[in-house]
């Protein structure tokens, strides 16, 4: 008896070993597409976060900034300060320069009175 070609438990021992080098092959490709899908979902998950904290901050700048608006509001502006009352020489001082003012035509009559009025009555 003569044998032609390989017998039939060395074809099927082939194709064993042909179907188990795909089948780790096959896996593998899947292992590896699969820790490719979870990274790039990590990293979605990570730039929508980075994006929720960022619109956070942006919030809350906001509402700093409207706090210390309505706070400036709310503070009344300091009044100007009541000038100190003039002494009596400085009051004769200022007047004699007033009517210097009037003699050398600088100042009008009526300026001459209303500055005389503000000297007095301060």
């Amino acid at each position: 008896m003569f044998r032609r070609g390989p017998g039939l438990v060395r074809a099927a021992a082939a194709t064993a070993v042909v179907a188990g080098t795909a089948g780790a092959v096959r896996h593998h490709q899947d292992v590896k597409y699969a820790n490719q899908a979870a990274a790039q979902q990590a990293d979605q998950q990570a730039s929508y976060e980075q994006q929720q904290m960022e619109a956070q901050l942006q919030a809350q700048q906001q509402q700093i900034q409207q706090m210390q608006a309505q706070q400036a509001a709310a503070t009344p502006a300091a009044a100007p300060a009541a000038p100190a009352a003039m002494s009596m020489d400085d009051k004769l001082a200022k007047l004699e320069k007033l009517g210097q003012l009037l003699q050398a035509g600088i100042l009008t009559a009526e300026e001459f009175a209303q500055q005389k009025a503000q000297i007095l009555a301060s």
